[in-house]
């Protein structure tokens, strides 16, 4: 089989991570570019633009097609991008039709957790997997679900929004418009100023030499950082992560039947305290015939499985 080579995008609200991927899954060039979300939808198109024109620069001729993962409800058939919740003033975008006719090249457009879980299916932990879901932990909190080998979309392709699940009905207001979301509790811009807020109470915590006592210097680094010095508050607010995290996916294992969690995104850098955590959480509200099926992974891909995700839509759409 002749080797093909893709651009994956991977559309997140805070940056775009972008590459040049084969159709066996090898990253050969890639880059990051800001999403500048808060400025607009027009500037965060001409971002995805120019971190594809940089990308295309002496390659064009190698390129077979575009893939694209973004949050929100995404039509695949249409190529539409429909009120993604950390993407101020979206509304609906025919992203796919925009990024085709600028580059001349077959483009897709998947939801953005879905394009990780099918990164995971072809590429990944999921390999070996008949069903899994797969959760993506960044600015946002995004869901997959492949089952028996096929990602299921649902009726308009937005099937998969775990991160949406209300997990407290008087909880904080989530960006969806909702509360008490799971991405209200662990999504990185609500974790970081839940633990800001708790860390005025505290008055020992390695956090506060890492971030030189500037609470502005907070990030879900410093706070892992500061947990593998065996800081104690640190550890407890990634537990508390990783319970919220598993309350809310003990429902869809319930109602599903699928056991195998896969969790990926930059938080999931947090480790096996994140891991034990969640499993543990699942596991102490999912019926009693699951329990001991409950398998929580680390995605293969790490960071990477959105922009291979996405370049797989170009290889088997």
């Amino acid at each position: 089989m002749k080797l093909k080579y893709a651009i994956g995008v991977d559309l997140g609200g805070t940056k775009i991570k972008l590459g040049i991927v084969t159709s066996e899954g090898r990253i050969v060039k890639k880059d990051s570019i800001p999403t500048l979300a808060n400025e607009g939808v027009d500037k965060s198109i001409s971002q995805i633009k120019k971190g594809i024109s940089n990308l295309l620069k002496g390659n064009k001729n190698l390129i077979s097609g575009i893939g694209i993962g973004s949050p929100g409800v995404v039509s695949l058939k249409k190529g539409t991008v429909e009120n993604p919740p950390n993407l101020p003033g979206w509304g609906k975008v025919h992203l796919g039709r925009i990024i085709s006719k600028e580059f001349s090249l077959p483009t897709f457009v998947e939801n953005d957790a879905n394009a990780a879980a099918i990164g995971e299916l072809i590429y990944g932990k999921g390999k070996k997997l008949n069903s899994f879901i797969m959760i993506t932990l960044g600015t946002g909190v995004g869901g997959g679900i492949i089952y028996d080998k096929k990602l299921f979309r649902g009726d308009l392709g937005g099937a998969g929004e775990i991160g949406h699940l209300t997990i407290d009905i008087n909880g904080p207001k989530c960006n969806c418009g909702s509360r008490g979301c799971i991405e209200a509790y662990v999504g990185n811009n609500y974790f970081i100023a839940n633990v800001k807020k708790k860390l005025e109470s505290v008055k020992e915590s390695k956090i506060f030499e890492l971030i030189d006592n500037n609470l502005e210097n907070l990030s879900p680094k410093t706070i892992h950082d500061a947990s593998l010095l065996n800081d104690e508050f640190s550890i407890k607010m990634i537990e508390e992560m990783g319970q919220n995290l598993g309350f809310g996916l003990a429902s869809i294992v319930n109602v599903l039947d699928i056991t195998n969690v896969i969790i990926g995104g930059g938080v999931s850098g947090f480790g096996k305290i994140l891991f034990d955590s969640t499993k543990n959480s699942i596991k102490s509200r999912v019926l009693t015939p699951l329990k001991s099926r409950v398998n929580v992974y680390p995605a293969n891909l790490k960071n990477n499985a959105g922009v291979k995700g996405a370049s797989s839509l170009v290889f088997y759409s």
